[in-house]
């Protein structure tokens, strides 16, 4: 049996190493944690550990090819939710510094959409 490396299974395998990777660092580094509770969040702890949790399973389930649709719905959440909270304030300080920081959240919602619209259900 070949397997094809396609264009598709290499945004499943990126967007999948960035939240996994993104929980592992929520997980084991106290001042990228700290940083999560001091965004002004409802119950900051369990939003922590949902996120924690939500980023390292739908990681796997996509880079596992696994209900790849279902996945990417609450990774899109967290992204536009990551982009207002953290993103979004820095417009006060011009265009283009806002542009700069939040190039890897727009690239990776565009990509979740993406895969959205190009998996099977």
């Amino acid at each position: 049996m070949k397997t094809y490396l396609t264009a598709n299974n290499l945004i499943r395998y990126a967007v999948a190493y960035v939240f996994i990777t993104s929980a592992l660092m929520k997980l084991m580094s106290s001042e990228l944690a700290n940083h999560f509770l001091g965004l002004g969040l409802p119950y900051p702890q369990q939003m922590l550990k949902l996120v924690i949790f939500l980023e390292m399973v739908c990681g796997i389930l996509l880079l596992i090819n696994k209900s790849v649709k279902n996945a990417v719905v609450p990774l899109i959440g967290i992204m536009v939710v990551a982009l207002l909270l953290t993103k979004v304030p820095l417009l006060h300080t011009g265009f283009l510094p806002f542009a700069f920081q939040a190039r890897l959240d727009i690239v990776m919602l565009i990509l979740l959409v993406y895969l959205y619209k190009h998996s099977p259900r």
